[in-house]
């Protein structure tokens, strides 16, 4: 199979880094550009790579990054872009992007709010892709923008559609453990971080609400309709480098119990794993009955096959009554939810016949 030529923006960062080591030998794309400011242009990816938990390859560490140029990406025959920008410089490049026909799975929350711009969690609203066809009519030569949702929306989301669906729970509180590679290269300085725990992230308690309803709703008649489920959010900086906790309240009348609960969330699957994408988890959300998990330097790479490590969901401590669900899920933040959220996004186009 000939595959795909895509390029990464934002390669030194931590989620453009996810994406180099995520795509490198992909069985369905091959990139061609490894994308960066003006002052990487010409490092070798070695000099520039942070991730002590992924091994570079010999072939990926020669690579050469050049600068952002969304012309010369569209002259290299380039047909997708995974994005790694910060949000306050993706817009535009990736607007640019699109324009010249290019398919943009982007990580960035520059998008997130446009109209016809789906948040793809392709387990949940695969069914959101529809949204690509309005954004294709009004661009010059049919490129469009995906982007993955929020880190911590991504793990509460996953977590909430089986409870959503089986049982009609809309009432959620979340309190947020946010490891510390969330905050991006290099992060929060020490002399904040250490010993203490940050209670406020800009606009992330925002987010939780938003992009939640917005990905558990529905796209008909041409436009997103957000779910009427609640979330209240409060969203925490932690000294952890990987994996975000999360604590999830939930009430409702005649809740279920704990078995009826797990069994619900352990055997969810969706169209990623109807259609065995590469890098789909076998079991998306991964239940453990262990009264101690589940914990970061444990769980955040949770996910089989290999190419699926960091991409499932682990839910632990599930406590009910009559009329109250609390659990602790916890999700890779730079995998799942960050550069592996839109590589699974951008494998759902290709099976789909999107791209």
């Amino acid at each position: 199979m000939t595959k795909r030529r895509a390029a990464i923006l934002g390669t030194t960062g931590m989620i453009g880094q996810r994406f180099a080591h995520m795509l490198d030998d992909h069985p369905y794309f091959e990139v061609v550009a490894y994308c960066a400011s003006d002052r990487s242009q010409g490092k070798k990816i070695s000099e520039v790579w942070k991730l002590p938990d992924a091994e570079l390859s010999d072939d990926l560490e020669g690579r050469a990054i050049q600068q952002t140029v969304a012309e010369d990406l569209s002259r290299e025959g380039v047909e997708l872009v995974f994005s790694g920008l910060p949000s306050d410089v993706a817009k535009d490049i990736e607007d640019e992007c699109a324009e010249l026909g290019m398919a943009v799975f982007s990580n960035a929350s520059s998008h997130r709010t446009d109209p016809d711009t789906p948040i793809l969690i392709p387990e949940i609203n695969h069914d959101h892709l529809e949204a690509v066809d309005i954004q294709r009519k009004r661009r010059r030569k049919g490129g469009y923008i995906i982007t993955n949702a929020n880190c911590s929306v991504t793990g509460l989301a996953l977590g909430l559609k089986p409870l959503v669906d089986a049982f009609g729970i809309e009432d959620f509180h979340v309190a947020t453990y946010q490891a510390l590679s969330g905050a991006g290269y290099p992060g929060v300085p020490a002399v904040d971080i250490l010993g203490n725990i940050l209670p406020h992230i800009s606009k992330e308690e925002e987010k939780m609400k938003s992009e939640g309803r917005k990905i558990l709703g529905r796209f008909e008649h041409g436009q997103f309709v957000d779910s009427s489920v609640s979330i209240l959010a409060s969203c925490t900086r932690v000294n952890v480098r990987d994996g975000h906790l999360e604590a999830v309240f939930a009430r409702m009348p005649d809740m279920p119990d704990n078995e009826r609960i797990a069994s619900t969330l352990g055997e969810f699957k969706s169209r990623p794993q109807e259609l065995s994408l590469p890098s789909a988890p076998v079991e998306p959300i991964i239940v453990t009955a262990a009264p101690n998990r589940p914990q970061p330097l444990v769980d955040s790479l949770a996910g089989s096959p290999e190419r699926a490590r960091g991409m499932a969901i682990t839910v632990g401590r599930i406590r009910t009554t009559e009329d109250s669900l609390r659990l602790f899920l916890l999700v890779h933040n730079t995998i799942r939810g960050g550069a592996g959220g839109s590589v699974l996004n951008a494998e759902l186009a290709h099976r789909e016949g999107i791209l």
